[in-house]
């Protein structure tokens, strides 16, 4: 059997353009104890208060007390599908949900999500859900 150089590097060549290099990069931390709708998570160093976190299951979750070593969550939704040991991944997304005037009417869950059968919620307008209310005279 004769090995010649050429075929080894058209071969090596070939793998080289064939070769997928994007890589997903996500920041997760670690539930360390859930109880009242309440998950503690440690390892989320960079969390932002007010951002959407995903839990296992797809159950969401918002980052609101954050501390030196963990991050208090309030969890959006079944709290008894998560446990001790769960990973959290960051969105990186303040938690926002759909407003304007075709949100009249309509029902939704805590993510502002339609939850009455009547299809999606044309806006693309979206508040933070945790913010500095308007002036009283203004409301």
């Amino acid at each position: 059997m004769d090995i010649r150089a050429e075929e080894i590097s058209k071969i090596i060549r070939a793998q080289i353009e064939d070769y997928d290099s994007s890589v997903e990069v996500s920041e997760v931390g670690t539930v360390i104890s859930v109880g009242d709708g309440i998950a503690r998570v440690h390892g989320l160093e960079k969390v932002m208060s007010g951002e959407l976190l995903e839990f296992p299951h797809g159950i969401a979750g918002m980052a609101l007390n954050l501390e030196e070593d963990q991050v208090g969550c309030v969890l959006l939704g079944e709290a008894s599908e998560i446990k001790e040991g769960d990973l959290v991944k960051r969105t990186k997304k303040i938690m926002a949900v759909p407003a304007g005037d075709a949100m009249v009417g309509s029902v939704v869950n805590a993510l502002g999500q339609p939850i009455d059968g009547k299809g999606s919620i044309a806006t693309d307008t979206s508040n933070p859900v945790v913010r500095i209310a308007p002036g009283i005279v203004y409301r």
